[in-house]
């Protein structure tokens, strides 16, 4: 079996994502995205952010162009640059050039890790100048009214190497995630991974135990991502135990003595 290759650019997420909507999260969105203002999501890691992005892009009709940042992204990693092809240097673009040339949505995922200099970068896109400077190629992108650019970060990773300026974030209409409530997370994770009503709510108090052992040795608790594997691993046979091991202990740490504490946690659960 090949892998297909799909331009982004020119597909549009045509099934439906599931996802379960906490608050006004999705009318802010489609207004902020109606005024064409730019969108800030902020969240723990594995809360929904990615799924929610996925979800608007749909409900929106709109390519999704999604850019996991970290510490070598640069401007030219997102604008484009000049390849040799061929014998002949050719202009190729970044995924925020195809984003704002395709009227799509660009989601830079934990904008936090980029290099400093991408901020330079979206931040005519971001307010209401709403363009793109190609300084390589001399030219200005004025991005379409269909254009949407979206950030996230987990305020939890915040240091001050890594924080998102006030020149940056005034930008952006923010929308705040968290875990969901448990009755919720069980819907989820019992939708997402096929396991019983039952099973779910077990993964949901033991996800509750870990994410109380925050601060305490653990950087984060389970996230609802994690929980779905964990369940996904459970549907196909793995004893809750071992998935809870797997899926969500040898995840979050590498700490022997927390790790050990986590498994007596899903112990205790199952």
């Amino acid at each position: 079996m090949n892998a297909r290759t799909l331009d982004p650019t020119e597909r549009l997420i045509e099934k439906e994502p599931y996802y379960e909507p906490v608050g006004e999260e999705i009318a802010l969105f489609e207004a902020a995205y109606r005024q064409r203002i730019p969108v800030l999501l902020k969240g723990p890691t594995g809360c929904g952010k990615t799924r929610f992005m996925e979800h608007m892009a749909w409900r929106l009709q709109r390519p999704l162009i999604t850019v996991s940042c970290h510490d070598d992204l640069t401007a030219s990693d997102l604008v484009g640059r000049y390849l040799v092809k061929g014998g002949e240097t050719v202009w190729v673009d970044g995924p925020l050039t195809r984003a704002v040339r395709c009227g799509g949505i660009c989601y830079l995922d934990e904008i936090v890790e980029a290099r400093k200099d991408t901020m330079v970068v979206i931040h005519p896109l971001a307010d209401d100048r709403r363009t793109l400077a190609m300084e390589k190629l001399g030219q200005m992108l004025e991005a379409p009214a269909e254009f949407c650019l979206a950030i996230s970060y987990n305020p939890g990773y915040q240091s001050v190497l890594k924080d998102l300026k006030q020149s940056t974030r005034q930008r952006f209409v923010a929308l705040e995630f968290d875990y969901p409530s448990a009755a919720l997370e069980q819907r989820i994770v019992a939708t997402e991974s096929g396991v019983s009503d039952a099973v779910a709510d077990k993964l949901v108090r033991f996800a509750q135990m870990t994410r109380n052992l925050k601060g305490s040795g653990l950087e984060e608790g389970a996230s609802t991502r994690l929980l779905v594997h964990a369940g996904k691993l459970i549907s196909d046979g793995i004893s809750p135990v071992t998935a809870c091991k797997s899926a969500v202990a040898q995840a979050v740490t590498d700490d022997a003595d927390m790790l050990k504490a986590i498994q007596e946690l899903s112990s205790s659960v199952f």
